[in-house]
């Protein structure tokens, strides 16, 4: 792991990571990290993880096929969240795509990225719970590189224009 973040030093700006899922609030984590970036003068880095699906050899075809289909899924999700950003702060994110384990994934794109100063996430309103990175994550906050965002999924965006 990294062990100095870069982002407030010459030379480096900081920047939001915000991960986009198939989750329906994710559009809350975008929008509250896109506000952020224009008050910080910083930038947002969207972050989509293909989960592998496991494959045997018989079905190798049908796997790769299956791997394209996720990379065009998670292109026009990042497409969706780069134009909900644009339209927010008229900022262009970054966009990364990465395939493995979503938690060493997150913890890699941190790690190479010494600039990202959060991590947003938002959570789901619901009854059913937080979601399941928010969850994921519950376990990791003791230990993990950066601070951690979370915000509600239930805030309008007058809301979250309040509090960012």
């Amino acid at each position: 792991m990294t062990s100095k973040r870069l982002c407030f030093e010459p030379g480096h700006k900081p920047k939001c990571l915000v991960i986009v899922d198939d989750t329906a609030e994710w559009d809350r984590a975008v929008y509250y990290a896109s506000r952020w970036a224009i008050r910080a003068g910083g930038g947002v880095v969207m972050l989509r993880i293909i989960e592998p699906e496991q494959q045997s050899q018989e079905w190798l075809g049908v796997a790769e096929i299956m791997r394209a289909e996720a990379q065009e899924a998670a292109e026009a999700a990042l497409d969706r969240a780069a134009g909900r950003a644009n339209g927010i702060a008229a900022i262009t994110p970054e966009r990364v795509i990465r395939e493995g384990d979503a938690m060493e994934q997150l913890l890699a794109v941190i790690d190479e990225d010494p600039d990202i100063a959060m991590l947003v996430l938002a959570a789901n309103p619901g009854a059913e719970g937080p979601g399941p990175l928010v969850s994921l994550l519950a376990h990791e906050l003791g230990t993990f590189p950066v601070p951690v965002t979370i915000i509600s999924g239930a805030l309008s965006d007058g809301s979250v224009d309040s509090l960012s």
